[in-house]
């Protein structure tokens, strides 16, 4: 990989290495315009395609973009020029998790509060349909204030990567912290493989060391597909209890995120800061039902773009830009000058005219799932409403499962022609010849880079 850049593309100022993998350096930088900290993770494009993990690239940059969780390291923007891919990331000055425990075993209230915070931070990322596979002590980074983050989305997985059974099936992790299941090579949930996970890093935050580890590999597969461990002296009750259900050699009866969220040792452990932190994550992600019935409704709730995110899902500037046109065949997107309750009831019109069942998952995120099995199972799609302005709403339509083609079909005969009414422009349209909303105009001037050699998508 070619030196670094003492100043990159005159925002950020690039200091010293923080870390390095086979593929990529994380350096540690600073905003020239607001002095913030972050770390650059710099990525070699040659070595990417080399090595064919472009995929892999992608998929961890566009998992990023919506895992946005107190708890999970935010990723600002990306950059590019023609050899090298820029991530710019929160900088978490505690730097991982493992170089503490390292150094000693944790108070029982420290290691409960990490817990804590990696169980939230899972959770919600599989609520967003995204499966981490490579949760480990060196990839919980921690913050300023001591708050854990969650790392490293390399080998991260989404729903579009099951395959026609439903589970993913690509053996991926560190050895220590793989779940019996994964050892196997057998098709596998990546929700019951994250909690297994997170039972080892339970243990280890607990005790001080790994459950399973074994010199010799073999030997080890063997302690994890028994789930052959032991609680030292003093272990209580409740603790031992939930890890034997959170490292049940049996995915089919291993314990679920709820009840781990039920369980009395958890419960317990939740203080005001924490209560604090979820209700935040509430407001930012829950969508309230709307209108329709003629009562007075609070406007439903929406994940807010920011200007960088707004050059990011322009056609100029998104990951096409980057890797092509791969995006293009299974996401789309849309503007609209509409309210997001009409948003919403024309959704929810046309899903129904089209014979799709649509359900609520999250803010502004609405799942359409198809009646009929297709090619490559049953096709469903996400359809987010993003809150630039008041009156101005970014949609973007996701295949989620199911065949590309059918889902390209759908979309270009059957929603682009259903949604005409509330449709502004669709991606790749040429603009219409009208006024953006107030203050969105001058919004987008002010935030585009100066620097012409590098391609900038923002999240």
């Amino acid at each position: 990989m070619e030196n670094k850049p003492s100043v990159l593309t005159d925002r950020y100022e690039v200091g010293r290495l923080l870390g390095q993998g086979h593929f990529a350096k994380v350096y540690y930088g600073r905003s020239v315009l607001s002095n913030e900290s972050v770390a650059i993770k710099m990525i070699d494009k040659d070595k990417v395609i080399k090595y064919g993990i472009t995929d892999q690239i992608k998929r961890e940059i566009s998992v990023m973009r919506i895992v946005k969780h107190p708890n999970v390291v935010e990723l600002h923007e990306v950059m590019a020029t023609k050899s090298r891919i820029y991530l710019v990331l929160e900088y978490c000055k505690g730097g991982e998790l493992f170089n503490k425990v390292a150094r000693g075993k944790l108070r029982e209230d420290v290691a409960w509060k990490y817990f804590y915070q990696l169980i939230n931070a899972v959770d919600f990322c599989h609520s967003r349909g995204v499966y981490h596979r490579d949760i480990k002590l060196e990839n919980l980074l921690l913050d300023d204030n001591d708050n854990l983050k969650v790392a490293d989305f390399g080998l991260s997985a989404v729903a579009e990567c099951k395959g026609p059974d439903g589970l993913l099936h690509t053996g991926c992790g560190t050895h220590a912290y793989l779940s019996p299941e994964i050892i196997s090579r057998k098709g596998y949930d990546g929700v019951k493989s994250d909690i297994w996970s997170c039972g080892v890093v339970l243990f280890v935050l607990l005790v001080g060391y790994l459950p399973f580890y074994d010199s010799n590999r073999t030997e080890m597969y063997r302690k994890i597909g028994k789930a052959q461990f032991k609680c030292p002296r003093g272990f209580s009750l409740e603790a031992k209890r939930l890890l034997y259900k959170m490292l049940d050699p049996n995915h089919a009866t291993r314990i679920t995120m709820s009840r781990i969220k039920e369980s009395s040792r958890y419960r317990k452990g939740l203080h005001l800061k924490q209560k604090k932190m979820e209700k935040q994550v509430r407001e930012a992600n829950l969508l309230e039902a709307g209108g329709g019935s003629g009562e007075n409704h609070d406007p439903p709730q929406l994940v807010t773009l920011n200007a960088f995110d707004i050059i990011a899902l322009s056609s100029g500037f998104d990951l096409a830009g980057i890797f092509g046109d791969v995006y293009s065949k299974q996401e789309t997107r849309f503007t609209s000058l509409k309210p997001a309750s009409e948003i919403i009831s024309k959704l929810e019109e046309v899903s129904k005219s089209l014979k799709l069942k649509i359900r609520k998952e999250d803010a502004g995120l609405f799942k359409l799932v198809g009646s009929k099995e297709g090619r490559k199972g049953i096709l469903s799609i996400n359809a987010e409403i993003f809150q630039v302005t008041q009156t101005f709403h970014v949609v973007e339509v996701k295949k989620c499962n199911g065949d590309t083609m059918e889902y390209q079909k759908l979309v270009e005969e059957d929603l682009r022609p259903a949604l005409a009414d509330i449709v502004w422009v669709w991606q790749g349209e040429k603009e219409k010849h009208e006024e953006l909303p107030r203050g969105l105009e001058n919004e987008q001037e002010e935030q585009e880079p100066s620097s012409s050699s590098a391609i900038v998508a923002g999240t």
